[in-house]
């Protein structure tokens, strides 16, 4: 169990950059259609294998690099829906971790069906953000689950148990960095990242624009497709100052448990998550200033979900040494 759970959490880190690098370089539609590829196992290359193609999508021409971007992607996945599979299978027969590895499972097939949606609905929005949270979630399990496994022989008595402030902030700053994801999700599925280039705030009378009800409807304009976006500039930029103002809440809510953290004893969680949460306000101000290169934005979303992992790593410490982490 220990070594598939670390095999399904390594390929699951993949499959969650890889997500990231298709979103980010528009490679969401590089296959019109699911789960093969103009009707292909993999990227038609033939010249009657491009005929076919082009007679089954004519108004969707091929672009190799962009359908190898979102095929690579789906390999990774489907691979990695086997091996946690497996995982699930051996957890029942063991009768160990039960709960955890039927919730990933479960997590691994919604995914896949919003991994279709994604697709036959043209990239909408709220699919395309249930997307990014289902991948960050089943990450988190599956880091959850590891540290179960590499730490089940070293259990002890508890210890003092911490005190309430400490971990009633873990659980609070947990939940605000999971909505700061939300709405980073948001702010991508929308193509609202770049709306305003200017910090702190948008140039001219940016507040006379806000439109906070079109910004958050789930249900946006009709379109053909969601692909660059359809929503008018002022949603955008609501959309976008959300972001960066929830941004300075979750900075200071982690900072002040990583302060927390030090003071009681975890020096290193508190320097590796203040460290982090440093980190991620550099490359967020770098993506605006440099207009979202590449690198700096699969960066930034990497580091989102270290932050995740870190947060998951200090409630399992906290929890565990207070005798609150039951069986799941």
């Amino acid at each position: 169990m220990r070594w598939i759970s670390l095999c399904a959490l390594l390929l699951t880190a993949v499959v969650v950059v890889l997500g990231a690098y298709t979103r980010l370089t528009e490679a969401g539609l590089g296959c019109p259609d699911w789960p093969g590829c103009y009707g292909f196992h993999m990227v038609p290359s033939q010249s009657h294998e491009l005929t076919l193609a082009e007679h089954r999508f004519p108004d969707t021409p091929l672009q190799p690099h962009l359908a190898w971007n979102e095929m690579l992607h789906r390999y990774c996945a489907g691979v990695l829906g086997l091996v946690i599979l497996a995982m699930t299978l051996v957890s029942l027969l063991r009768r160990q971790g039960r709960l955890l590895a039927c919730l990933t499972f479960g997590l691994v097939l919604g995914q896949a069906s919003l991994g279709m949606l994604t697709v036959t609905m043209n990239l909408f929005p709220l699919v395309v953000m249930g997307h990014l949270l289902g991948g960050m979630t089943i990450l988190a399990l599956l880091w959850l689950a590891n540290l179960k496994h590499w730490s089940a022989g070293t259990e002890s008595t508890p210890s003092t148990p911490y005190p309430p402030r400490t971990l009633w902030l873990t659980r609070i700053g947990l939940g605000v960095l999971v909505l700061q994801i939300a709405l980073g999700g948001w702010t991508s599925a929308n193509y609202a990242a770049l709306t305003c280039h200017q910090l702190p705030w948008c140039d001219g009378p940016w507040w006379r624009w806000l439109d906070f009800i079109q910004a958050f409807d789930p249900i946006p304009p009709p379109s053909d497709s969601y692909q660059f976006g359809v929503l008018p500039y002022g949603a955008r930029m609501t959309i976008q100052l959300t972001h960066r103002s929830w941004a300075v809440v979750t900075g200071l809510t982690l900072l002040l448990l990583a302060w927390r953290l030090g003071r009681e004893g975890r020096l290193g969680l508190g320097l590796v998550l203040a460290s982090l949460v440093l980190l991620q306000i550099v490359l967020g101000v770098s993506n605006i200033g440099l207009l979202l290169p590449l690198p700096v934005a699969l960066a930034h979303h990497g580091v989102a979900a270290l932050l995740l992992l870190t947060m998951v790593t200090i409630w399992f410490a906290l929890g565990r040494q207070s005798g609150r982490i039951r069986e799941i």
